[in-house]
């Protein structure tokens, strides 16, 4: 008779739906929008770049008709699911930030500081509860051999004046008690967690009380352009705009010319039953901080308010950018994170998982918003957020809706509100690239040989996927 392992007990009573949306506060939809209606403004997609622009554009002129409508429900697309570490960096961290725009980063990171800055000021002034923390972003060396990846991160970090400080084997294994830490480095200011869908059913409140129309489980069909404007129809009304953002990330990335440099990769997240007093004891973490850690497949890990561990970072594709592939809801797909979860936190060996979850994610060799333009720039796209997007989609939004209204901004001007992350190979070389570009990573720390050369190949073509990929 077959004897399950610990992982597969572990997830025995797995409830394989984000922890984040599982909750009683979940605000009622929005009925869907069944008539013809216009407005000056409609945001398709109600994630965090729709509830952020919606809010932007109220706040700018509360007199502009604003309306958002969703395909399925507020934030149960990607804002639902992520890890939600809060970041400054508006271009997928400081590395991401140097590889693409060197010549821009000094001006990149102060408006990455004044856009948490704001997010923060925005959570207060509508007294969003969204249990947020500020203990700050860690990341953690994996062994010796992760040393110079976090020393080198502390010079980015020091250069461009944040707190941050570079610990000692002995120092990290003092803030979170794991045998594979021998490093870490804190950024302490500007960087916590945060619950994101509570953030955004609060974001939601906080449009409606400005006066946003929000149409839920109302999808977008077919857009054409009236020239000026935009008609777009849905199931069972229609929307004449004068101008549409798309604020649908990896979920655009079903159009032609959109997933042409948009793919629709999966990542998956454990969620801990909560710990008890003792278990929290064996592994620290009193300073409850965001963590990355150095793996070529990198983790990532927090706290919930309740003390559970959120456990995340295992990348997959499914042929012809699937969003919902019914093949990735199984316990098989989440075992090696647990086999991860379990090395990193051996005192919790055994520890059941009570939620499980994938997603896409819009990946681009960016890694970052990018902006397109259609119907004459009466419609834009802004997406590509593939990681520190909790805090990034503010920003995008922003510079999103200063395109798409022709404002002259300091952040219009810089490159990449003006330039276009590289295309990717159509089906099916996409896939097959995906799949094996995704083995050497699962087993390149364990194995090497072809691999590393694989890796070093698609780096080249313009993903750097041996960094952080999600926040």
């Amino acid at each position: 008779m077959y004897e399950k392992t610990v992982g597969e007990k572990a997830l025995l009573k797995t409830k394989f739906f984000p922890y984040w949306l599982d909750n009683t506060a979940a605000p009622d939809a929005e009925p869907a929008l069944q008539e013809a209606i216009d407005c000056d403004l409609l945001i398709v997609g109600a994630g965090f770049t729709g509830l952020w622009a919606a809010i932007h554009a109220k706040e700018e002129d509360p007199e502009r008709d604003v309306v958002i409508i969703e395909a399925q429900c507020v934030a149960i697309g990607a804002s639902g699911r992520p890890a939600a570490i809060l970041s400054t960096s508006v271009m997928h961290g400081l590395e991401n930030a140097k590889r693409l725009f060197p010549d821009d980063m000094d001006l990149l990171e102060q408006l990455g500081k004044d856009n948490l800055d704001g997010f923060k000021a925005t959570i207060e002034k509508y007294a969003i509860d969204c249990d947020i923390e500020w203990g700050g972003e860690l990341t953690v060396a994996i062994g010796e051999e992760g040393l110079p990846d976090i020393e080198n991160e502390y010079k980015l970090y020091k250069q461009y004046g944040h707190d941050a400080y570079l610990l000692s084997k002995e120092e990290v294994q003092a803030e979170m008690n794991s045998p594979l830490f021998a490093g870490g480095l804190w950024s302490k200011s500007r960087s916590g967690t945060v619950h994101p869908a509570k953030l955004a059913w609060g974001l939601k409140r906080a449009a409606m009380n400005l006066g946003v129309r929000i149409y839920e489980y109302t999808p977008l069909v077919d857009s054409t352009h009236i020239n000026p404007g935009v008609q777009v129809t849905t199931p069972q009304g229609s929307v004449m705009a004068n101008k549409v953002l798309l604020a649908t990330n990896a979920f655009a990335a079903g159009s032609k010319k959109i997933k042409q440099r948009v793919a629709a990769i999966r990542d998956r997240i454990v969620v801990t039953e909560p710990l008890t007093d003792a278990q929290m004891e064996t592994i620290g973490w009193k300073n409850r901080q965001g963590i990355y850690d150095t793996r070529t497949q990198l983790n990532y890990m927090r706290l919930t308010a309740d003390n559970r561990i959120l456990f995340g970072g295992r990348l997959d594709y499914f042929f012809n950018n699937d969003t919902d592939p019914k093949a990735d809801k199984t316990a098989n797909n989440f075992l090696p994170l647990v086999d991860n979860f379990y090395k990193t936190f051996p005192s919790l060996q055994g520890i059941k998982f009570s939620h499980a979850w994938s997603g896409p994610i819009g990946l681009t060799t960016r890694m970052a918003v990018h902006f397109q333009h259609y119907h004459n720039g009466d419609m834009i796209y802004a997406g590509g957020y593939s990681g520190f997007g909790v805090t990034a989609t503010r920003f995008g939004s922003r510079v999103g809706l200063a395109i798409l209204d022709g404002k002259d901004t300091i952040e219009t001007r810089l490159a990449f509100a003006t330039s276009l992350p590289s295309y990717i190979p159509p089906e099916p070389f996409r896939w097959i690239g995906a799949k094996i570009t995704m083995y050497a990573l699962d087993t390149l720390d364990e194995k090497g040989g072809w691999r590393q050369p694989w890796i070093n190949m698609v780096e080249k073509m313009g993903f750097p996927i041996t960094q952080n990929e999600l926040g």
